[in-house]
């Protein structure tokens, strides 16, 4: 009997490289669109929304094309627990990664319990990233395609899923996926790739917050790292740090959002320097190549998807916190993003920005 993996296909065309990759390397494949409930949103507008009713299509096809068998599943209510916690952490003066907590679980929540189901070996995704397993750990590792890489949204990942996974993708370029998918004639040979988040169209969340929340949402003041009021906002939760456009208030020099205070129902505004930070508290812990940290260790710390990793010494503090004081300053320590922890291309862990140190 062939090894049996359920490969989450989104319709793009990642999943579908990923999948016919596993048919070639002799599992039994099975394909698994998650049907989220955004087929109203997609119906609203021609903006590309992922994991539509088009997309199920397309997976649909892709799986035909490659001959393997294909279910739907409804994990709407499960999403829509993503979609609430995105909401209410603009609220706690916070900026969500919705996408980190849908891998977490959906995508190696709800789909290794479906491959369960079906006495399945692996599950698989078209992220590029690497699993490997050294000594008794299992590893998470870069993907080759430093442009595509997606270790930082896995850092969440336990051994016992990091076992069950395969990525296909995590030895090969975007270029040489898209060539594959034409080679191979695929549906999804040309799709463009899907926005960064999937219920949020054109980047602006500012009417899912208005539409889910709205109530909560009431003016007050922009002040300067003084105290001294600047200007009125229209709500806080329509702010990020290091936000620059859409301040409401006119300086001769940029000014940028350099906290939010939730308490206070405020928004601190000041300078290009003033958003420079040397350190970090975070918990939520997860760690992937040690068990435990018990020492300080020096690592290269990743506080946002874009950020280029900084060298830094992550230390325990307290119970399930860790302190961590950057070699150089960083722009933009934003609570409620995630920070990762490297040793060169292996993520070590990573947790959940509470504040600044």
């Amino acid at each position: 009997m062939n090894t049996k993996v359920v490969i989450a296909m989104s319709g793009g065309v990642d999943s579908s490289v990923a999948a016919h990759l596993l048919v070639e390397q002799g599992y039994e494949v099975v394909g698994l669109f998650m049907r989220l409930g955004l087929e109203k949103l997609d119906a609203m507008t021609k903006t590309k929304v992922c994991c539509s009713l088009e997309d199920a299509n397309d997976a649909r096809t892709v799986a035909e094309q490659l001959g393997i068998q294909f279910h739907v599943l409804n994990f709407k209510e499960a999403f829509d627990h993503i979609i609430d916690h995105f909401c209410t952490e603009y609220l706690n003066g916070r900026t969500p990664n919705p996408c980190i907590m849908c891998n977490q679980e959906l995508k190696f929540g709800k789909l290794l319990n479906f491959a369960k189901m079906l006495n399945a070996d692996f599950v698989a995704t078209g992220h590029y990233a690497k699993v490997e397993k050294h000594n008794d750990r299992f590893l998470l590792k870069k993907g080759d395609d430093l442009n595509k890489e997606q270790s930082y949204v896995l850092f969440s990942l336990n051994q016992e899923q990091l076992s069950k996974t395969l990525f296909p993708l995590g030895t090969l370029t975007k270029e040489s996926v898209r060539r594959i998918a034409k080679d191979l004639n695929l549906k999804t040979k040309d799709k463009p790739e899907s926005q960064d988040i999937c219920f949020v169209l054109d980047n602006n969340y500012h009417s899912l917050l208005y539409e889910r929340y709205g109530n909560h949402i009431i003016p007050g003041p922009i002040k300067d790292r003084q105290g001294n009021i600047l200007g009125e906002h229209q709500g806080a939760p329509f702010f990020t740090i290091g936000q620059r456009k859409g301040l409401g208030v006119a300086f001769g020099s940029p000014r940028y959002v350099v906290d939010i205070n939730p308490r206070e129902n405020a928004v601190i505004i000041g300078t290009d320097k003033d958003l420079e930070e040397t350190g970090l508290i975070a918990s939520s812990l997860n760690w992937i190549s040690v068990q435990q940290l018990e020492l300080p260790m020096e690592v290269q710390a990743k506080i946002r998807y874009h950020h280029m990793p900084a060298h830094a010494t992550v230390s325990p503090f307290g119970t399930d916190k860790v302190r961590v004081h950057f070699n150089e300053p960083q722009k933009a320590i934003t609570p409620g993003q995630a920070v990762v922890f490297y040793d060169n291309d292996t993520v070590v862990g990573g947790g959940w920005i509470d504040r600044k140190d």
